[in-house]
């Protein structure tokens, strides 16, 4: 793997054959997306007193030792709390060969969830960041913060993107591929990444969002279109362009603009901006080859925005800019793009809630 860039589905299928991916379980094709490898739960759940990382020199089973309070096994399938954090060894190891990297973040559905997800490693002084030469055990942070969730071994929450070297676009760069091939209706707000504003003026009705509940039901994460969203959301509706963000709410609310990855490119969210407000924006940020591409059935497909207010109440307006995308060439085109044959859940979409939930 000489190019620069974000490795794709065929490389990391490469990888898993030179042993620098490895897994307790074969790992099935649908694993491996566009530009990244879903990672999937161990079979058992430590709950420990408080978030950590395992830092230099250290490893997370010495850390564990001195943080468990129980371990839960999820073998037959266990309810993780809400407000609890507990760390999961996942199923896959690394051995990152020199100069390939990695970065990990939570799938879509978890975000939408409001499920704290992140992958800490041995030696790690950062979350979700693997350094070159990594060799070693995964392992998932997890924090349910709206809802408890039924988890079992196997189950995907998170996902990992490798990278061989940095290829992120400049402003320029992103100014020019936009004209080659529009990323966003309208007109792009482009630096350091394309930005991403809130729609608060929908072109029907005035449902803007939704808002979780305080205090529902256990969510199983198997079951897909199951749940009534009226038993753990309230919706959020204004006809003034506007709403107020509650502090410690969990919101989801949609992109003002319809957003194109387009096939030779990957791009991320950042996941908090502080200067444009106090909150965060966007739990699960990687986006795929594909999404929102024409060629694979997306014609344009909005951001859904996973939102939680800090410590004051906020005012969010229509057209608000809210965060960025920053988009990175891959080191060569998947074989398979987000949407084609993979069965997408999110191609197309506008405001939509996480796949467990039925359809409003």
């Amino acid at each position: 793997m000489t190019a620069t860039g974000v490795l794709s589905d065929s490389d990391i299928r490469a990888m898993i054959a030179a042993g620098q991916i490895t897994s307790a379980a074969p790992v099935p094709d649908a694993q491996v997306q566009p530009a990244s490898l879903d990672l999937r739960l161990g079979s058992v759940a430590y709950r420990v007193r408080a978030s950590f990382l395992s830092g230099k020199g250290r490893t997370v089973a010495d850390r564990l030792a001195e943080f468990e309070m129980h371990r839960v096994d999820l073998s037959s399938g266990a309810v993780l709390e809400k407000g609890a954090v507990y760390v999961v060894p996942l199923m896959e190891s690394l051995a990152l060969p020199n100069g390939l990297t990695a970065v990990a973040n939570a799938k879509s559905s978890t975000g939408r969830l409001d499920l704290l997800t992140r992958t800490i490693t041995d030696g790690g002084t950062e979350f979700d960041r693997i350094p070159e030469g990594y060799a070693g055990p995964l392992y998932a942070e997890i924090c349910p913060r709206s809802f408890s969730v039924l988890v079992r071994p196997g189950m995907r929450l998170n996902q990992i993107r490798f990278r061989n070297g940095q290829s992120v676009l400049t402003d320029a760069e992103l100014q020019a591929l936009h004209k080659e091939s529009a990323l966003v209706s309208g007109v792009p707000v482009i630096s350091e990444g394309l930005g991403f504003s809130v729609d608060l003026r929908p072109a029907k009705g005035d449902l803007v969002g939704y808002r979780a509940k305080p205090h529902t039901g256990v969510i199983d994460l198997d079951r897909l279109g199951h749940y009534d969203p009226a038993e753990f959301w309230e919706e959020v509706r204004t006809k003034e362009g506007r709403i107020i963000l509650d502090p410690g709410a969990f919101y989801i609310l949609v992109s003002r603009e319809a957003v194109t990855i387009p096939p030779d490119y990957a791009a991320e969210m950042a996941p908090y901006l502080a200067m444009v407000g106090e909150f965060r924006v966007h739990y699960a940020g990687f986006f795929d080859p594909g999404f929102g591409f024409d060629g694979a059935g997306g014609a344009g497909s909005r951001g859904v925005l996973e939102v939680r207010c800090h410590e004051a109440p906020f005012v969010l307006e229509d057209g608000q800019v809210v965060g960025r995308l920053v988009y990175e060439r891959m080191a060569e085109r998947p074989a398979r793009l987000y949407g084609t044959g993979i069965k997408s859940n999110y191609q197309g979409q506008g405001l939509k809630l996480s796949k467990h939930f039925r359809a409003v």
